[in-house]
């Protein structure tokens, strides 16, 4: 039987970039270039990337990337999309919780929690965090986690930046221009 989290994208993908909280992809994509100071040698993971709004739009921009994501759905929709646009971005199914890179990409991205937290436990979403930093070569830049701490226990998200100190987590609002 499928978790709520895999039926849930099912079916969403041509309404998913409708919906109002996916309308920030441009100002999310700037914020992600300031902080990577616009250094297109940067190798791009998106973690939960869905129907790769950040993935294309980075991939518009110059960056190498790769998109993973739970959903079948969301992906094609991505591929779709990637297509009609001519780009070459990476996209993969993989569950989050068990990913298996090692030292390939310098940034690693989780957008309007992409893949985090949706997951039942702690520890479930600590796997995802793990294994991000894993997939990162040494001495990057750290994860960028758009966090909706709303939906996460402060002790937890506590836990993650002490744990996981090369990461900054951030929320909506430092990531739109003021």
């Amino acid at each position: 039987m499928k978790q709520w989290y895999e039926a849930l994208f099912d079916n969403y993908g041509k309404q998913y970039d409708k919906e109002s909280f996916a309308q920030g992809t441009l100002g999310e994509c700037d914020f992600i270039e300031r902080e990577i100071s616009f250094d297109k040698t940067k190798r791009i993971l998106d973690i939960g990337c869905g129907t790769g709004r950040h993935a294309i739009q980075l991939a518009k921009r110059g960056y190498t990337v790769t998109g993973i994501d739970l959903s079948a759905a969301q992906l094609q929709r991505a591929k779709e999309k990637a297509q009609e646009l001519g780009l070459a971005v990476d996209f993969r199914q993989a569950d989050a919780r068990a990913l298996t890179f090692a030292a390939e990409f310098d940034l690693a991205i989780m957008l309007c929690e992409g893949a985090f937290p949706l997951m039942e436990t702690d520890e479930m979403n600590y796997e995802i965090l793990k294994n991000a930093a894993k997939a990162l070569v040494p001495f990057a830049k750290g994860t960028i986690g758009y966090v909706g701490t709303y939906q996460m226990s402060y002790a937890l998200l506590d836990t993650m930046k002490r744990t996981f100190p090369q990461a900054r987590f951030v929320d909506a609002t430092e990531m739109v221009d003021r």
